[in-house]
């Protein structure tokens, strides 16, 4: 398990009193918060197992005992970590991967559409049927009514723009594959479009980020 470096400088929060030399008002001078941002793929699926296609939340794609020890290995490795807030995909993979993590932080848990996973047009069929579908421009293709890789991208890339407005200190973020690629992109950074699907993070795998 690879875990990036924070990429910002962390700052660690102060308040500090002051006075205005001339008016004799008071300021108060608050230091800005790190937050620390963990991004996590789900657990090992029954799907992942087929290598199907999901990205509809009334599909019954579940972790199966690979992906539940996946995340409760997950869970112990951010034990000590103490979580503020946890901020799941609408798929069900991603709830249980963090209802596992959170048997020990009793964080809320709340779901945000942005970091489903790639609407690929092809739920419930193979990955091979769907990359060969969109073979002929694989960063603008949209099949069956879905959307397209950048399309995907830009709806990520909208969800951290205001996750760095939060202000919690520690957040966990549960999604997949497809939204850490862009988690990675933009953080990590000289990742071109065309090489996004390049970039390959098993289950459960996590990396921390400093925003």
């Amino acid at each position: 398990m690879y875990q990036a470096k924070p990429n910002r400088l962390e700052v660690l929060a102060f308040p500090v009193t002051c006075l205005y030399p001339r008016t004799g008002m008071q300021c108060i001078v608050t230091g800005l918060i790190a937050v620390n941002l963990y991004v996590m793929r789900h657990g090992h699926t029954n799907y992942n197992e087929l290598g199907l296609c999901n990205d509809d939340p009334g599909t019954d794609v579940y972790l199966d005992e690979i992906g539940k020890q996946q995340a409760q290995a997950a869970a112990e490795q951010l034990r000590t970590v103490e979580l503020d807030r946890i901020i799941v995909s609408p798929l069900l993979r991603a709830h249980e991967t963090a209802g596992i993590v959170n048997r020990y932080h009793d964080a809320p848990i709340e779901v945000h559409p942005d970091i489903s996973d790639i609407r690929s047009g092809f739920d419930g069929r193979t990955v091979d049927e769907y990359f060969a579908a969109i073979a002929h421009d694989p960063l603008n293709a949209r099949i069956n009514g879905g959307e397209s890789l950048l399309d995907h991208k830009r709806r990520v890339l909208g969800f951290i723009d205001w996750l760095e407005g939060q202000l919690q200190a520690n957040i966990l973020v549960v999604a997949h594959e497809e939204t850490m690629r862009v988690f990675i992109a933009r953080f990590e950074g000289n990742v071109p479009d065309e090489r996004l699907r390049d970039i390959h993070i098993d289950n459960c795998e996590y990396r921390r980020y400093t925003l």
